[in-house]
């Protein structure tokens, strides 16, 4: 055999070699293809991410996608939420995959936010134009859905998901939330509708999960007594957003004359609908009330609550509290 020949014999066998090892260690797990959605969460302090590809099935070899990852892939080209990949992809492909915007992003609704609100932060996330804020805004107006059941949670949203679609996903989860004391609303002769209506006004109104059983006392008190509710927050969401960009601002005596059907100073009862979107510890507190004589109540400036039975008490305490 000449030495020409040996020599090519050799460098094709070298190349068969390094190709084993490409395939065997960067190459797809899986040449059918199996799609999954792969999620790097919101905080990455604690992932690993050679880690979880491998434990979900996506790559073959941890130490070879982490020697990739170090020459492709910094540490800032990680963006949180869901990548839609594939078995069929190789080392290569996945990580130009997570280098690309992810496939559904997360998105953090807090406390109890009203429905603009809510719309606001999708349309900041989801980058919607003002005809898909407007459509989430009026969206189920005039039924029972239109406020209160777009549940306070961290979502993970596909970013080609519709507007309706996402707004059944916060349903979805309400009603789950919901559901646990679903039977314990209807041994208790509460409609869903009413508690939310309640719930979201204890949200508003408590200082934080310590008083927020007494207010709920506190409105059924008043509720029961045929009493005006005279409660600001009802007023807050018929204004709607005010020129400082709060959706929760002061409100004047003047405009507790209005004829708002949200105004609890003028009109017995409780408002048309909720005025946000409580979660589940404010949904409970509505058939846990504390048991209370208490008809008036009010927070003084580190948030600590005082309730009063008469009126005259309650102009004494506004007196040693607030003045």
């Amino acid at each position: 055999m000449s030495t020409a020949l040996k020599i090519t014999l050799y460098l094709f066998s070298s190349a068969l070699f390094i190709l084993f090892l490409i395939w065997n260690y960067f190459g797809p797990v899986n040449s059918q293809g199996q799609e999954l959605t792969f999620v790097i969460p919101q905080k990455v302090n604690s992932f690993k991410l050679s880690d979880e590809l491998y434990r979900q099935g996506l790559i073959k070899n941890k130490k070879a996608f982490e020697f990739l990852t170090n020459l492709y892939l910094k540490e800032q080209d990680i963006k949180s939420g869901g990548y839609k990949l594939n078995t069929s992809l190789n080392s290569w492909q996945i990580i130009n995959k997570l280098k690309e915007k992810p496939d559904l992003v997360w998105v953090n609704i807090y406390f109890c936010p009203r429905k603009e609100q809510v719309g606001e932060k999708l349309a900041e996330v989801l980058g919607w134009d003002k005809d898909k804020l407007d459509q989430w805004n009026n969206l189920y107006k005039d039924t029972e859905y239109y406020e209160g059941v777009y549940y306070p949670d961290t979502y993970l949203i596909p970013v080609d998901e519709s507007v309706e679609e996402i707004a059944q996903r916060f349903i979805r989860n309400f009603e789950e939330k919901f559901e646990p004391l679903a039977n314990d609303y209807i041994r208790s002769n509460i409609k869903w509708t009413t508690g939310l209506k309640i719930a979201s006004l204890i949200a508003r109104e408590a200082a934080g999960r310590e008083d927020m059983n007494l207010i709920s006392g506190i409105i059924w008190n008043r509720l029961n007594q045929d009493m005006r509710l005279q409660i600001d927050a009802t007023m807050q969401y018929t204004l709607g957003k005010n020129e400082k960009g709060s959706w929760w601002g002061a409100i004047s005596l003047e405009e507790k004359q209005s004829n708002s059907p949200y105004n609890s100073y003028k009109n017995k009862g409780l408002p048309p609908t909720p005025i946000c979107s409580p979660n589940i510890e404010y949904i409970s507190a509505v058939i846990n009330p504390e048991d209370t004589e208490c008809l008036f109540y009010l927070h003084d400036r580190n948030k600590n609550i005082y309730c009063s039975k008469t009126y005259e008490e309650h102009k004494e305490k506004i007196n040693k509290y607030l003045r």
